[in-house]
Order: structure tokens, then C-alpha cells, then sequence
């Protein structure tokens, strides 16, 4: 074994796409070094949806258990229009959902999903976690690759997994593009069950659409809590960033929306307020031993409901294409990159459509309200098959 063989694997970020990397790399007999900025390990951030792609992914990642325990699984997913409460669409995800994509539809908390990601790595013995650690710039050579970080430190490895994030640093320095800012706010909260209206308790992952905005909730925890979502176009020239936000902001852009779904707003005691950024896809990931996964490689708007889906779909093909390679990273990164891109693509421009859909005004939100009316389930799933029917048995690019 060569000396850069020896050397682990490094990672940026310890988020959900990077312990989701650092899982498969472990599953590949690599030792992985994870350089997290953050002080300590954890998700901000609040409820998630989870299709069936993301559990076929648990389970490659060898997961599947830990988090299937921690999921709440939703009878359906609902949609109403939030001015006149007219049902716009609604597909059943029971037992015919389950056979039709071999798993089911769920919702989650985030910071689950990556405590079960944490929980699985943590269990290897192999995978060591840097926190307060902030990737400033990247060196390669002939031999490997060494990451310069904030506080002066330089980490040596044999490849580097770019999963930092929305604003990676490693991005920065092989792509440096400019982000695509939305000027979409999102407001995201948890609510006790005690405190949430009794008649949407429902077991549903609900939307209300309405003009420039929308509502979401659903379950969490086995139904003792509550996600509450609003986003709305915003009249300011937003910037992206995450920060405390306030009810009289998100009230002042709710003007119309019927009752019952205006009273998801009065909810929160607190609320954390994204605005919203992706990027313009782009076809190369991969810079010698460098390649980039999750949000660094495809950030993407939340529409979809496929961010944390994607990094670990990315994880497990890096995984499958370092198997069909012998670990040998040039082969395996181009397979990796050749098997991934376009799929994330449609994901980032298929949520910035349906992100026009749900906020349709006018005679659009009316084509919008007919969109779907006496669709039967089946045809709901076959328009959902490219997404859903993701497994890692078809994972790489023929």
C-alpha cells in the first residue's frame, strides 16, 4: 500500500451529505476525516420530507433501522388552494404507494436524519469528526490533497468529498459561481401537538398555495409535535441568509388567506427565517481529487422537498462507483459525477417550477387548481417514478 493509501479521506462539512459521505466511505474500507466549522455537531432547521428514494439510501448506507424508528409515515400528501380552501390535489401514500416504489413516504425531524447518519458513522470506529473547523482553501499534488482551514491547521488526505454546504468553500475556490437568490423567504417552525389546531391534525404532509405564498404542515415525533412552514415572496432585496424572525413580518404577507389556514401562522412562539437561495446547474463536480456532494454540488429551492434526499442519493453512488472502481478515486469520481449530474439538474429546475405552481395568481392559479382533478393515484405515481423510483441498484450511469 502506497503512503497516500494510507492516508484517510477527507470531508468537508459534517452535515447531512457529509456524514452521509463519510458512511460510505467507511462501507468502502476508508478511514474518513469530517472538518465540520460548526462548534458542535447538530441540524438548525426543523421538519423534512422524506421519499421513498431517501429510505432505499438509508438502508444502503446501512441505516435504515435507526431511522426508519425516527420517521412519522403520512397516510397522504394534501394540497389546498389557501384562498377558498378548494382541494387541489391529493395522493395517497399507504400501502399502494409502498408497493408501487418498494418503500414509503415519510416526515422527520432533521436534526434525526443526521443524528441516525451520526449514529451509523459513530459506530464504524472509523470516522473521526473535526468541529470548529473551517475549510478555508484546498492544495492538491500528485500524491493527495491538503485542505487549509481558518485557524491555520492543514489536514492531509488521499481525496476530498466538498460537502459543505450552500456557501461551500470548496465550490468557491474550483467553481466560484454566484448564488441564484430567490427573493423567496421561508419561516420554519415546531409546534407542540397541545398547542396545534385540532382540525389539521391530520397525518398528511399538507400544503396551502397561495398568490407569492404558501403554507405547510405536518407531524413530527410520533405526532407530539407539529412542522409549520410558510414562504412568501419577499418585498425586500433579500441576501441568502438564515436569522431570527418575526410573526408581525410573516403576518404582513399572509393578506387573504382563508381562516383555517391563516391560523397556522399565530402558532409559533419562534420562528427562523431562511431567504433562499440554489445555483445554475453545473456539469463538473470533480477537480482531480476533489468532488463536490449534496448542497455544494446542486443546492436546490425546498419545492421538492428533495435537498437532504439528494446528498444522500450522491453519498451512496460515490459509494457504488468507488465499488465497480476498486476504490480507485479518478475512475470512481467521474462515474460518480457522470451518474449524478443531470438527475440534481432536473431536481434544481423541477423545484423552481413547481415553486411558480404553488405561488400561481390570477387565471394561473386557476389552470393551476385544474391541474390535477380526477387524477387517479396511479398517475400521480407515474409522474413521481423518475423521483421516487431511485434505488442503488440502478444508481450508476450504464
Amino acid at each position: 500500500m502506497s503512503d497516500s493509501q494510507q492516508l484517510p479521506v477527507l470531508v468537508a462539512g459534517g452535515g447531512i451529505g457529509g456524514v452521509a459521505a463519510a458512511l460510505a466511505l467507511v462501507r468502502r474500507g476508508f478511514d474518513v476525516q469530517v472538518l465540520e466549522q460548526a462548534a458542535q455537531l447538530g441540524e438548525i432547521g426543523a421538519g423534512i420530507q422524506l421519499g421513498p428514494n431517501a429510505f432505499a439510501a438509508f438502508d444502503a448506507l446501512g441505516i435504515g433501522e435507526i431511522a426508519r424508528a425516527r420517521a412519522v409515515y403520512t397516510d397522504e400528501m394534501v394540497m389546498h388552494d389557501a384562498l377558498d380552501e378548494t382541494l387541489v390535489g391529493r395522493i395517497p401514500t399507504g400501502e399502494a404507494f409502498r408497493r408501487r416504489f418498494g418503500n414509503p413516504y415519510a416526515v422527520i425531524h432533521r436534526a434525526d436524519v443526521h443524528g441516525s447518519l451520526l449514529e451509523g458513522a459513530q459506530a464504524t470506529g472509523r470516522i473521526e469528526i473535526a468541529t470548529g473547523t473551517q475549510v478555508q482553501g484546498v492544495e492538491q499534488d500528485a500524491s493527495g490533497v491538503t485542505v487549509l482551514t481558518a485557524d491555520g491547521q492543514r489536514y492531509r488526505g488521499q481525496a476530498l468529498i466538498g460537502a459543505d454546504g450552500v456557501k461551500s468553500a470548496v465550490r468557491r475556490q474550483y467553481v466560484g459561481d454566484e448564488a441564484r437568490v430567490s427573493g423567496h423567504v421561508v419561516y420554519r417552525a415546531v409546534v407542540d401537538r397541545a398547542d396545534f389546531p385540532a382540525d389539521l391534525r391530520w397525518n398528511a404532509a399538507s400544503i396551502w398555495v397561495g398568490p407569492h405564498c404558501h403554507l405547510v404542515h405536518y407531524p413530527l415525533r410520533g405526532g407530539e409535535q407539529y412542522n409549520v412552514v410558510v414562504t412568501f415572496h419577499s418585498r425586500e432585496q433579500e441576501e441568502w441568509s438564515v436569522r431570527e424572525g418575526s410573526r408581525e413580518e410573516v403576518l404582513s404577507y399572509f393578506e387573504g388567506i382563508c381562516p383555517r389556514a391563516r391560523q397556522l401562522i399565530e402558532l409559533p412562539k419562534d420562528w427562523k427565517r431562511w431567504a433562499t437561495a440554489d445555483r445554475e446547474p453545473i456539469g463538473q463536480w470533480v477537480f482531480d481529487r476533489a468532488a463536490l456532494l449534496g448542497d455544494a454540488a446542486h443546492p436546490t429551492l425546498q419545492y421538492l422537498a428533495q435537498g437532504a434526499c439528494m446528498a444522500m442519493e450522491d453519498a451512496v453512488t460515490l459509494g457504488e462507483a468507488l465499488r465497480v472502481h476498486g476504490n480507485r478515486f479518478d475512475a470512481a469520481f467521474a462515474l460518480y459525477q457522470k451518474s449524478r449530474v443531470a438527475r440534481t439538474a432536473r431536481v434544481v429546475l423541477s423545484a423552481r417550477e413547481m415553486g411558480r405552481i404553488f405561488h400561481a395568481q390570477g387565471v394561473e392559479r386557476l389552470v393551476r387548481n385544474d391541474l390535477w382533478k380526477g387524477r387517479t393515484p396511479e398517475r400521480f405515481y407515474d409522474a413521481m417514478e423518475w423521483l421516487y423510483g431511485w434505488t442503488v441498484d440502478h444508481c450508476l450511469a450504464e
